[in-house]
């Protein structure tokens, strides 16, 4: 099967009421189809359960993370949650894509018995903070491979978390209400996790401030210390959440309105 036109599914889930007008206009800057549609990895006719859950991560990689020496603990936490989602009777029906912050996709979506790890060879942190574009990008790749399934007929969840060490400094065509509106749309659905972790850079940057302008609720923003447990703790508890919500509708749901406390 051919790979769906990333533009044809944003215009039927708009047309079936699920992206507003703003949420469009957002999604119709030049090349972000382009820059979604490597992300799209594994098509519906690979896929043999009625339902899924993707799982889709996006790690810091600008240069503040090595100057922090949090490059290994960032390599760590990713592996994690993949690790704990490997491991739950869920795991064959759970599909997870890594794009890094500055948009390099390490792995587009997939099995998790494909999925890549972070290690010395594929993750060198030493780019900007593009934070507001390239979470419209993410999230358009999420919204993109959920409509793909709903499509063909099958239900997909999906639990996002992105990820940064500090405020946006190089994003060119969006903004934080860019974002919101993506976000607005997407939790109104009711399938839809999204999730952020902002880790303390050491100038005082208000994470909880900056995602909450992206529309990231805040029972779903961490904000973990330059302590290398803190940071640990912060990917552990998203990986909770993760599993939990992977297993089912119910358990999608009570996670959905707990947060991170659920």
């Amino acid at each position: 099967m051919s790979s769906p036109n990333v533009s044809d599914l944003f215009q039927t889930a708009a047309e079936e009421g699920e992206l507003s007008a703003g949420t469009m206009q957002v999604l119709q800057v030049a090349d972000i189809g382009a820059k979604i549609q490597g992300a799209l990895g594994i098509g519906v006719d690979q896929f043999e359960s009625s339902e899924t859950t993707l799982v889709t991560l996006m790690p810091d990689d600008s240069g503040s993370i090595r100057f922090a020496n949090n490059t290994q603990l960032m390599r760590d936490g990713h592996n994690l949650v993949l690790d704990s989602l490997s491991d739950t009777k869920q795991a064959d029906n759970i599909l997870a894509m890594t794009r890094y912050l500055n948009g390099e996709v390490l792995f587009p979506y997939g099995p998790l018995a494909s999925a890549v790890r972070m290690d010395q060879g594929n993750y060198n942190p030493n780019q900007g903070t593009p934070l507001y574009d390239e979470s419209v990008v993410l999230l358009g790749a999420v919204l993109a491979k959920a409509q793909e399934f709903a499509d063909a007929g099958i239900m997909a969840r999906t639990i996002t978390l992105l990820i940064s060490d500090g405020a946006d400094q190089h994003s060119r065509h969006h903004g934080a209400a860019d974002v919101a509106k993506l976000v607005a749309d997407m939790l109104s659905q009711e399938r839809h996790i999204i999730a952020a972790m902002g880790i303390d850079d050491g100038h005082g940057t208000d994470f909880h401030q900056i995602f909450a302008a992206m529309g990231i609720p805040a029972e779903w923003i961490l904000t973990p210390g330059t302590d290398a447990s803190e940071i640990r703790a912060a990917f552990n508890t998203f990986s909770k959440s993760a599993v939990r919500a992977s297993q089912g509708a119910g358990s999608f749901s009570q996670t959905a309105m707990g947060g991170f406390g659920a």
